[in-house]
């Protein structure tokens, strides 16, 4: 029963996760996660290419 209940939360866990990596990538974030997400459009590495 424990073990049913760790996969649950961890299944929940990573859905949630995948589902918040959809909808970033929906909205047009480049780099998720990322302080300068939607200034860089995807082609920072670590804030390197924000003016």
């Amino acid at each position: 029963m424990k073990t049913l209940i760790l996969i649950v939360i961890l299944a929940v866990i990573l859905g949630s996760i995948v589902y918040y990596l959809y909808r970033c990538k929906k909205r047009g974030q480049g780099c998720v996660g990322c302080p300068y997400a939607k200034a860089c459009g995807g082609k920072c590495h670590g804030g390197e290419d924000v003016k």
